[in-house]
């Protein structure tokens, strides 16, 4: 394509230098022979030494006496046929127009307007894809895939097995269709992929195309909307057609909600274009012409904006829900992506599997891919273990900002805040999470963080759960008050990229109004208490409740709040001495994995020997903090 553009360019400036040239000078190809001034010419008349010339306009061509051949240009003398009479020379003459060819100069005179022409078709050509000529806007833009290139089969796909199942019965159809239609039975017309965005839905479909052996077109939902009415229902006949000529075949939509959202909603009624082609669809899939052998396979994240019809039976006859992943599929998905990399015999995928609850595909494969990046960045042979945890601290949390320059102060004040969260939660001990690491190096937009791992995936969560993850959210700001006073709390625990506070009072807002899970309320969903948006600013739906029963809900969730607190300030009381050994190692080590933390903690083994730092755990707490000016306020 790009040759063929280059080519027509080429001819376009070409003619048009030509061209130039031309007008620049359009008598210089009739002017020839010995060129001579016109003074000259008379002179020589007068002297009697022309024999003979040629008159073409204001162009004279003549012959010498002694043979010699000349050229001039006349002005308008209107004694020059008089004067030449007189001396007997022969004068021959002839219109301008006669010497040019009759069908140059057609071409000439029409040039302009050629070129014009020329260069708007091939402007249109570029705006339409070169598809069709200038006039093919009605023709479809799906595009049959290659199978030879990139190909893709169901091996290549995890983590989604009963997605699999489904997608593979419709292959096995297209194989061998006399096996299902044997007891009468008939292929779905159409296969809708719904699941969130990056669980596999178009990898799901591209293995489609590498297993079934058949035609596969592919195209997306926003190919077929353009801004002239009629286009987009053109394309979808057009596609159809393309589809019974190759039949049987797969025609794969991807993002169907661009063209197939619920008719009315638009502010062009039912001349909407997008209304347009979604009725075409409608009819083509399931119309009185029907089309036999050419199923359908679309996918969206939206289904709840699609129209009814178009879900209906008869044409997207199957939801395929494509959900992400749980602890088995993560394992095995991060095997299909860890075959692209070359990996150390120690690295353990299940553990990272464990580690990345609610991590699409997509996340999985990104996880893989930047430990491959981390690892060649340090000029490694292999991944190992601890690049592919990197890499999932990156992707989950943001990247180390360890160029950020943090004074001492800010550094102790972080060490204590994280050390309150990991002691209030090792000591609640909430179910089925266990912590990963603690650090307190700035990463994405927190100063520090504690990083907890479910053990297992949970689709439950209980109220001795959510209680525990408000104590220990609020163990930082607790961690604070007791070490530096309640006049210098900061602001670490309510901003930054945690939000402790935020997210205690979401917890507790959800246990009350959603999960009906207060024992002076009880069982019962107050869903009109809800959070939204208006100028800028959150304000709350509170229109179906009485005052009183606002009353209730605020103070039921102050009280969850409050025995959160009481519980988390009495394990800080009770592992003072705990925290100031954690705090004192964090400001050292700067990150300590769960097992180090334990060690330190229960065994007094610290990972290095840097300078010691056991002895001082226990008796040096206050000194430390006289740099700042602030003694250590113990409150017991």
């Amino acid at each position: 394509m790009n040759l063929k553009n280059l080519a027509m360019w080429g001819i376009i400036v070409f003619l048009t230098i030509g061209l130039y040239n031309m007008f620049k000078n359009p008598q210089s190809n009739i002017r020839g022979g010995n060129q001579i001034i016109f003074s000259d010419f008379l002179n020589s008349v007068e002297n009697g030494e022309v024999l003979k010339v040629e008159i073409q306009g204001n162009n004279i061509k003549g012959v010498y006496s002694n043979g010699n051949s000349f050229s001039t240009y006349a002005p308008n003398d209107p004694n020059l046929i008089e004067k030449l009479s007189e001396k007997g020379v022969s004068i021959s003459a002839a219109p301008l127009e006669e010497k040019m060819p009759s069908l140059f100069g057609v071409l000439l005179s029409w040039f302009p307007m050629l070129l014009l022409i020329a260069v708007w078709i091939f402007f249109m050509r570029q705006m339409q894809g070169g598809k069709g000529g200038a006039m093919g806007f009605g023709k479809s833009k799906a595009k049959m895939m290659n199978e030879l290139k990139g190909k893709v089969t169901f091996n290549d796909v995890a983590g989604v097995e009963e997605a699999k199942e489904e997608v593979e019965e419709i292959v096995e159809f297209l194989k061998d269709p006399k096996k299902f239609s044997r007891l009468g039975g008939k292929i779905p017309r159409g296969a809708l992929l719904v699941g969130p965005p990056g669980t596999g839905k178009t990898l799901l479909a591209r293995a489609i195309a590498g297993e079934a052996g058949v035609p596969f077109f592919t195209i997306s939902g926003s190919d077929f909307v353009e801004m002239f009415v009629g286009v987009g229902a053109s394309r979808v006949r057009d596609m159809f057609e393309q589809g019974k000529k190759n039949s049987p075949c797969i025609i794969f939509i991807d993002e169907i909600d661009a063209v197939g959202r619920s008719r009315g909603a638009g502010l062009g009624g039912g001349n909407d274009e997008r209304e347009q082609t979604l009725n075409q669809l409608l009819v083509e899939m399931d119309g009185f012409d029907t089309n036999e052998g050419v199923i359908i396979i679309a996918a969206t994240n939206r289904p709840d904006v699609l129209d009814p019809a178009l879900l209906r039976p008869g044409r997207f006859d199957r939801q395929v829900i494509v959900p992400r992943p749980d602890i088995i599929g993560r394992e095995k998905i991060l095997k299909v992506h860890a075959k692209k990399i070359k990996i150390a015999p120690d690295v353990n995928l299940r553990n990272i599997a464990r580690g990345t609850p609610g991590f699409s595909g997509a996340d999985l494969a990104n996880i893989i891919n930047e430990s491959a990046l981390l690892a060649s960045r340090k000029n490694k042979r292999i991944v190992t273990m601890i690049d592919i945890e990197e890499a999932r601290d990156k992707v989950m949390m943001g990247a180390e900002r360890r160029s950020k320059v943090i004074s001492e102060d800010d550094k102790r004040l972080t060490a204590y805040h994280e050390a309150g969260h990991a002691i209030v939660g090792m000591n609640v001990k909430i179910k089925n999470i266990k912590m990963h690491k603690a650090t307190i190096i700035p990463r994405g937009m927190a100063g520090g963080m504690v990083m907890w791992l479910p053990e297992v995936d949970e689709d439950y969560q209980t109220k001795d759960q959510f209680k525990g993850m408000i104590a220990m959210a609020l163990g930082g700001r607790i961690a604070e008050e007791k070490i530096f006073g309640k006049d210098f709390i900061t602001t670490g625990a309510g901003g930054g990229g945690s939000s402790d506070i935020g997210k205690v009072t979401q917890i507790a807002k959800d246990m009350v109004t959603k999960y009906g899970m207060s024992d002076e309320l009880g069982p019962i969903s107050f869903g009109d208490n809800e959070d939204e948006v208006f100028l800028g600013r959150s304000i709350t739906k509170t229109q179906n409740m009485s005052e009183e029963t606002i009353q209730k809900i605020d103070n039921e969730i102050n009280k969850i709040v409050r025995e959160g607190y009481d519980r988390a300030e009495k394990i800080i009381d009770d592992k003072i001495d705990d925290l100031h050994k954690l705090a004192k190692a964090l400001i050292t080590y700067e990150t300590l994995t769960f097992e180090e933390i334990t060690n330190i903690l229960d065994k007094n083994i610290y990972p290095t020997e840097k300078f010691d730092v056991k002895d001082n755990a226990k008796d040096d707490q206050g000194s430390s903090l006289d740099a700042m000016g602030l003694k250590p306020k113990l409150v017991h």
